[in-house]
């Protein structure tokens, strides 16, 4: 067995960058995305289908043989470093990822487990191609491993409510456990969504509403769920990188630029200590997040990885966007500055998929560490 892990991008993962920061640039202006949260519109359907229609990027993770791309995680954490580096109001990590993998849990092309079932396929070839955006109907909040709310089955009938479902208002597909133990397939038709109040407008959260909704059953809903929650938690990281990388090169970038006294505002050296001790962090986080990501590919100590990433994620990328913010003086308290989309979407993230506390108490029950 390789013990040699190697976490460097691959020539492959950089032409995939470069690929997806190419498009982001034509399609994902920050006056846009600033503009576009003031509208009614879930998301960003241009975007969405440039990243879905000409690249594929939807089936990352999803086989070929059902139509996707059969990458692997870590070419899709390179894709959410760029989306998160671009604030993108898509909804990628919802549907290509979280509701992907619970939809894998079912799919007779990796496993051939007992569970597969052909709805699980042919929902995959529709995720894959873009057509349709699914969301899993568990709380963006919802660590890994946890409990989480159900819907109750009645007459073959779903009835309930469930709450901070992220990029709900964008799915046409949404998978809900029910009392019963199961995961079922449910057309976004069937059901009410009503818009939440959410920190980050670029990913928008709702409240489901079902009363009597038709759903077909997939399987069991824990292990798709855990698995889902787990490699969204895992991405996740790469998508808190982003964030991090971008407001640490603009806030250089515009330190450079910025003169006090006749001299570069960067210069001074009580700043110079700032940036550095910010970009110590952003290099570690990158490591974590690859780690992560390497982790969920191969299969080793996922569990480890993922709740390090976490652990680790969350206080980077809000400490970058803050020291952006204040670091560009006057203009970072703006609006019209996209400072502040960063600073909400790391804050939203940090209680996405479970908190940093919630994955340190994992992380020490994984590794045998007394609590404190």
């Amino acid at each position: 067995m390789n013990t040699q892990t190697d976490l460097l991008y691959t020539e492959e993962e950089e032409a995939l960058r470069a690929a997806v920061r190419d498009l982001l640039g034509d399609h994902c202006d920050a006056a846009d995305v600033i503009a576009g949260t003031e509208s009614d519109a879930p998301h960003d359907q241009r975007l969405w289908k440039a990243l879905t229609g000409r690249t594929g990027l939807a089936g990352l993770l999803v086989p070929e043989e059902l139509g996707g791309q059969g990458a692997t995680h870590r070419e899709a954490a390179v894709v959410l470093e760029e989306l998160g580096r671009a604030v993108a109001p898509v909804p990628y990590l919802t549907s290509a990822v979280v509701a992907t993998e619970a939809l894998l849990a079912f799919s007779h092309a990796p496993l051939r487990s007992e569970e597969a079932t052909p709805v699980a396929d042919d929902l995959l070839g529709r995720l894959a191609q873009g057509t349709t955006v699914a969301a899993l109907a568990v709380g963006l909040h919802t660590a890994p491993g946890t409990a989480f709310p159900s819907v109750r089955l009645e007459n073959g009938a779903l009835h309930g409510e469930l709450t901070g479902i992220a990029d709900a208002a964008s799915a046409g597909l949404l998978l809900v456990p029910a009392d019963d133990g199961g995961l079922y397939a449910v057309d976004a038709d069937a059901v009410t969504v009503t818009p939440q109040v959410s920190l980050d407008l670029t990913r928008p959260l709702a409240t489901v509403t079902l009363a009597a909704a038709p759903g077909r059953r997939l399987g069991p809903a824990a292990p798709a769920v855990r698995r889902a929650l787990r490699a969204g938690a895992g991405l996740l990281a790469s998508e808190q990188l982003g964030v991090a990388e971008w407001a640490l090169t603009e806030t250089v970038r515009h330190l450079k630029d910025r003169r006090q006294f006749n001299r570069p505002v960067g210069g001074f050296q009580a700043l110079k200590h700032r940036l550095a001790q910010l970009w110590l962090e952003v290099v570690n986080l990158r490591a974590a997040a690859r780690a992560a990501a390497d982790a969920l590919t191969t299969g080793e100590d996922v569990d480890v990885a993922v709740a390090v990433a976490q652990a680790y994620a969350a206080s980077v990328a809000v400490h970058a966007a803050e020291e952006a913010v204040q670091l560009h003086g006057g203009i970072g308290m703006t609006w019209e500055h996209p400072a502040h989309l960063y600073l909400k979407r790391a804050k939203a993230d940090s209680i996405a998929y479970g908190t940093a506390g919630a994955h340190r108490t994992a992380l020490a029950e994984l590794v045998d560490l007394p609590a404190p």
